[in-house]
């Protein structure tokens, strides 16, 4: 006797808002997660040239790990929660408002490298929030069209 399987239905790609958001939400995971080992594998050569402590680069590799896995997990949800992606959208911000807080409040004894290290990061993270605004906003609107 043949008992049917249950199909499971994958949403539709679009070609333009929902995969182009999770699209971005993977690269933002994946390219944190490669930037969190690195800054533990290499907390202590980095922390003469940038001046930072490897107290602070140690727990901020951890922490970008975290951020990482939570990215691809949110990116693999069959329909991507606009809270969850608004959530990320706030932390790339406010971690970018850390980043350049950090390079001029004197907290950490950067070097001229290591404030440019922080500033850098800004910008990556301030392009990722708008790159994930961008997909939020295109697939909220491919999702309209849907239901039109």
């Amino acid at each position: 006797m043949n008992t049917p399987t249950p199909r499971v239905r994958r949403p539709v790609a679009d070609g333009n808002g929902s995969d182009l958001l999770r699209r971005i939400l993977r690269i933002d995971g994946w390219s944190t997660a490669v930037f969190g080992v690195v800054m533990l594998a290499l907390a202590q050569p980095l922390s003469g040239p940038l001046g930072l402590p490897t107290a602070w680069s140690i727990p901020f590799g951890v922490a970008m790990l975290g951020g990482a896995v939570a990215l691809v997990l949110i990116a693999g949800y069959p329909r991507i929660p606009a809270r969850h992606v608004a959530f990320v959208v706030a932390g790339n911000g406010l971690s970018g408002v850390a980043l350049v807080a950090l390079a001029f409040a004197d907290v950490i004894p950067l070097t001229g490298l290591g404030v440019a290290f922080m500033l850098v990061g800004a910008l990556v993270v301030a392009v990722y929030a708008g790159l994930e605004l961008i997909g939020l906003r295109r697939s909220r609107d491919s999702l309209a069209g849907l239901s039109r």
